[in-house]
């Protein structure tokens, strides 16, 4: 298959990672009714078609917390994203860097910070969660102030994981011990492809920036149950305070889709907000992105910088995203596809994809600069988001 789209990407990831894995990838809370909004609402965005413009000259470029990036797009958080090829997270940010676009590690990555540092040799954006053990967060902080770090990412609506059926009728979730085992392996068994670049080639298996806390427990057994017993649903606006006074960098708060919380991050100080559902893995039955970003960005797009995700699926997604108020937009799934079909060829490739598609649409709407896009660009919003 020659892949011409995120979608030609989803099948060819589907057909080569192992069942539990790309289940986690694909997957959704409850009934999955937010991850289908985010997609569809986003898509039954129409926009705005002019004609007879100088649109010889298109610059997608811009600037986001004071780095100039070639594209308004930064690769996401992904936890296990390290599982969907080699040392995946590694691949990744030097296939960013190479598109001179940021990327994201998470908490949950499979390569740990130092060794991300040390194999993609370039600066990457650090996600952190509300853990209960604050110890452990400031050593994470730490290490990320370590190896230069120029972002920090605080997740805010995780106090505890959603509940995703796919992750448990996949095996990945709810199948602790040797049967468990036993059945990811045999799901593996069947992708030789995968169980050979990374089942034989690709380990440690583990979640490395965890394994300090949790040592010979830190597999992909001990995901679901280390996110119960760690995240800290205590948490409120004050505990943020600390993570202020401690990041002397950038800090964006991941999770927003309410403008009053968004109020709220703009009064702590925060650099920027993701307004995100977190790709409708949380509390399904929320608003898509595409119905929370336009209040949240008419709000508070003047106090802070207003970043979106989910639904994505394409350039013309992202000139959609902007459109609407957002000034970048991160790609989660997208890489994560490409990635578990091809590797860091194929996170290049998505890229190119994405630069493509952007290109067309601003030439066909008549803008030459990202900064032209706006609520103008947009013929209609559908499904009530806009009359």
């Amino acid at each position: 298959m020659i892949p011409a789209s995120i979608d030609d990407y989803r099948e060819m990831a589907r057909r080569r990672l192992p069942h539990f894995l790309f289940e986690y990838i694909d997957g959704g809370s409850y009934a999955q009714a937010t991850l289908r909004r985010n997609v569809d609402d986003l898509a039954d965005i129409a926009l705005r078609q002019r004609v007879l413009r100088d649109v010889s000259k298109i610059d997608l470029s811009t600037t986001l917390f004071g780095a100039k990036q070639a594209l308004p797009v930064i690769l996401a958080p992904i936890g296990l994203g390290g599982l969907t090829a080699r040392r995946g997270e590694i691949q990744a940010v030097k296939a960013a860097h190479a598109a001179n676009v940021p990327f994201c590690l998470s908490t949950v990555s499979v390569c740990p910070i130092a060794e991300v540092h040390r194999g993609g040799g370039v600066p990457f954006w650090f996600q952190l969660y509300m853990i209960r053990d604050r110890g452990f967060m400031r050593e994470l902080l730490a290490e990320a102030k370590k190896v230069a770090c120029p972002v920090l990412v605080f997740t805010v609506d995780m106090p505890q994981p959603g509940q995703r059926y796919r992750d448990y009728r996949s095996g990945l979730a709810g199948a602790p011990g040797m049967m468990g085992k036993l059945r990811r392996t045999w799901q593996a068994m069947k992708r030789p492809d995968w169980a050979w670049d990374v089942g034989v080639n690709g380990g440690p298996h583990t979640l490395g920036n965890l394994a300090p806390v949790l040592g010979n427990k830190s597999g992909i057994e001990d995901f679901f149950a280390w996110m119960a017993a760690n995240f800290d649903p205590s948490c409120t606006w004050k505990d943020l305070d600390w993570i202020r006074e401690t990041w002397d960098g950038p800090l964006i708060l991941k999770g927003i889709l309410d403008a009053e919380d968004a109020e709220a991050a703009a009064k702590l100080g925060a650099d920027g907000i993701i307004v995100s559902n977190h790709g409708g893995r949380q509390l399904d039955g929320v608003l898509s992105t595409a119905q929370a970003l336009p209040p949240i960005a008419a709000a508070v797009g003047d106090k802070l910088t207003v970043l979106a995700d989910g639904g994505v699926r394409s350039g013309l997604d992202v000139v959609r995203m902007i459109a609407m108020g957002a000034k970048g937009v991160m790609l989660g799934r997208a890489w994560a596809y490409a990635m578990g079909a091809r590797g860091g060829a194929g996170v290049s490739h998505m890229l190119e994809i994405i630069r493509k598609e952007m290109s067309i649409a601003m030439t066909l709407t008549g803008h030459t600069h990202l900064d032209e896009v706006g609520a103008s660009s947009i013929q209609n919003l559908s499904r009530g988001l806009k009359e």
